[in-house]
């Protein structure tokens, strides 16, 4: 267990017991040089399985449906073909998966609904891809908000979640751009690249698991170009869906 994470969970929960929380990807294709080894999750019986976020998560799901593994509920993106393989793999274990990304969210907006659709849930596993429209809308909408807020707000939200759900396991995705392809300008950088590291810093800090997408796409511009895995350099297309739902399967233990 990450050591900051411990003592959070001393601080703001006493005799609660040991937390499970998960680590920090260990294996050479996904690891990243500033994190630490880990292990991977593993998954229990009954588990409920939640993937939160933004646009790249939603990929038009029906908000209305809440239904477990119910395919209008799960989108059309990454967390539907993660779902398909986590039900499929694990058909014994009676797992049930949520996704309640909602296009267009950043930190802020997911604290104003983190209550109803995340920790309503009782998620035991909580998947979190968050922060491209944080940055974004500095861009292309004039937002003042800078990446010292979004990662001060993006740490109370998993404070909250660690004070209500103590055992729960994090996965992080790290935010990631395609550059020079579609949206993805020379204005984006350096400066989204203090969100990324963000991101990385937050997973290190409560102990999740942190999925480096930035280098899984980086990784795939070898095989095809960038347009080739996400058409307007944010949203992926079907192969980079399938690229992101694989990167997140490589997080639980086989």
């Amino acid at each position: 267990m990450n050591t900051n994470r411990r003592s959070f969970i001393k601080k703001s929960i006493i005799g609660t017991g040991l937390l499970t929380g998960a680590n920090l990807l260990s294996n050479e294709v996904f690891a990243h040089d500033e994190v630490a080894k880990a292990s991977k999750i593993s998954l229990s019986n009954e588990d409920v399985i939640l993937f939160q976020g933004d646009s790249i998560t939603d990929v038009g799901r029906d908000r209305k449906n809440r239904n477990a593994n119910d395919t209008s509920a799960l989108g059309h993106g990454y967390a539907l073909l993660a779902a398909s393989q986590l039900l499929n793999k694990y058909a014994t274990k009676n797992l049930k998966v949520y996704n309640t990304g909602i296009s267009g969210n950043r930190v802020p907006d997911l604290q104003k609904r983190w209550q109803e659709d995340t920790l309503a849930f009782k998620p035991t596993v909580l998947s979190i891809l968050i922060g491209v429209n944080d940055f974004w809308r500095t861009i292309d909408r004039g937002a003042k908000t800078t990446v010292e807020e979004y990662k001060s707000q993006y740490q109370q939200l998993l404070q909250e979640t660690l004070q209500k759900l103590p055992n729960v396991k994090l996965i992080i995705g790290e935010p990631f751009a395609v550059k020079g392809v579609g949206h993805i300008t020379d204005a984006w950088y350096p400066k989204f690249l203090a969100y990324q590291e963000s991101a990385r810093e937050i997973a290190k800090e409560f102990g999740a698991i942190l999925i480096p997408y930035q280098k899984v796409f980086d990784n795939a511009q070898k095989n095809a170009p960038g347009a080739y895995w996400a058409a307007d350099g944010v949203h992926p297309t079907l192969a980079g869906a399938q690229m992101m739902a694989s990167a997140w399967m490589d997080c639980i233990k086989s």
